[in-house]
């Protein structure tokens, strides 16, 4: 059975940096799709970055140049580096894995795994 199990969430102010890590375990094809998504209160849930088994990468453009999506095969690791943070980023955001490796985030949340997610709070 997959896990995914986030950490990292917490408060910040506007400009800081935080980094969220995702440890997978449970899942043992040798191609996958990873992503992290976040949702706001009263909005809809959204991609944010998403890498694959091939290294392909996919940063959402409301992030790009602020967020890098990494990861550390040995450890099983995912992570999001987030940085120069703005209060618009605060949402919970969650880990999702998916064996439709291609994809990165053109399928939007619909990952078959899913974390219970990490609560990110930017204050102004």
């Amino acid at each position: 059975q997959v896990q995914l199990v986030e950490s990292g969430g917490g408060s910040v102010q506007a400009g800081g940096s935080l980094r969220l890590s995702c440890a997978a375990s449970g899942y043992s094809a040798s191609t996958y799709l990873m992503g992290w998504f976040r949702q706001a209160p009263g909005q809809e849930r959204e991609g944010v970055a998403a890498i694959n088994s091939n290294g392909e990468r996919q940063v959402a453009d409301s992030v790009k140049g602020r967020f890098t999506i990494s990861q550390d095969n040995a450890k099983k690791t995912l992570y999001l580096q987030m940085n120069s943070l703005k209060s618009e980023d605060t949402a919970m955001y969650y880990c999702a894995a998916d064996s439709r490796w291609w994809l990165l985030l053109a399928s939007g949340p619909t990952y078959r795994y899913w974390g219970q997610g990490t609560q990110v709070t930017v204050s102004s």
